[in-house]
């Protein structure tokens, strides 16, 4: 998967437990562990604006992009 998903990193930082975090934005943990996992083919902005409003984070430092193909992009090469 190209989209990385860092919030096990900004939980850390931020001491909140899933539970807590899951109860913060309003979604189930079992959608909290999608997200994390990388199962998630999508994520609404209501949403992703509820987990950057409860950590106080951009949505760049929840998502990142990374190359599935070793560095190269689509239709090089």
């Amino acid at each position: 998967m190209a989209i990385v998903v860092d919030l096990d990193l900004l939980l850390v930082r931020r001491g909140m437990s899933v539970g807590e975090f899951a109860e913060a934005v309003g979604i189930t943990p079992a959608n909290i562990a999608v997200l994390k996992n990388g199962r998630a083919k999508a994520v609404r902005f209501t949403t992703l604006d509820a987990i950057c409003r409860t950590l106080e984070c951009q949505p760049g430092d929840v998502l990142r992009w990374v190359p599935d193909d070793g560095g190269r992009e689509a239709g090089q090469g």
